[in-house]
């Protein structure tokens, strides 16, 4: 299979028609190689329109989808980002230039993608996504969905810090944009999408008497 030219042609049909018109985040995604973030023997999915298995429960997001979170974010060369459950996220951003962290509660998925993650200069770290390594962030995004506000990844970021993630609590989903100012934390709805759920992201049910 030819993945270069695969490539290609998810960036016109998938991205740039959906208003990603960000220059450097489309020559970034010609340049990842979506086809290393999942599993192996699912490589030839890789620029399907669809979640493409990584490990265990884990998913690689639809281009469509992932491509609009970044461009939302609207990345900088030089700033700290922190990718929970989003490995293919965490290369294209350390191609537009940023310093990036990617963190996974499953080691089996860096046994599939810690390789591509080293050559771009990825770091790793294996943690429960409910705690977010690090603090001080400029970006913070996943390809996963949460089924709440994830509070704790909003505590990571510094003022001026965007986070956006896909909020599911049933069917169908929001992915959202968070920005930390001095102020207060501002919220905006970007677009509709369902995304496989951080089931480890739900609160702990409480009973009372």
């Amino acid at each position: 299979m030819d993945f270069a030219a695969a490539r290609k042609v998810m960036v016109d049909s998938q991205v740039r028609v959906n208003d990603v018109t960000d220059r450097v985040l489309q020559a970034a995604l010609l340049a990842v190689p979506r086809e290393r973030f999942c599993a192996a023997d699912r490589a030839f999915a890789a620029y399907a329109e669809t979640e493409v298995a990584i490990a265990g429960t884990r998913r690689l997001m639809a281009a469509r989808e992932v491509s609009k979170l970044l461009m939302a974010l609207d990345p900088r060369p030089g700033e700290r980002a922190l990718a929970i459950a989003g490995p293919y996220a965490a290369a294209v951003l350390a191609r537009m230039g940023l310093e990036v962290v990617a963190q996974e509660a499953d080691p089996a998925v860096f046994d599939a993608t810690g390789a591509a993650l080293a050559e771009a200069g990825v770091s790793t770290v294996v943690a429960p996504h409910t705690e977010p390594q690090g603090e001080g962030y400029d970006l913070i995004v996943s390809e996963a969905a949460t089924p709440v506000r994830p509070d704790a990844w909003i505590a990571a970021l510094k003022t001026g810090g965007r986070l956006a993630v896909v909020e599911r609590s049933g069917p169908a989903g929001k992915a959202v944009l968070y920005i930390q100012g001095r102020d207060g934390l501002s919220r905006r709805e970007l677009f509709d999408a369902s995304p496989s759920v951080l089931a480890e992201m739900a609160p702990i049910p409480t009973f009372a008497l």
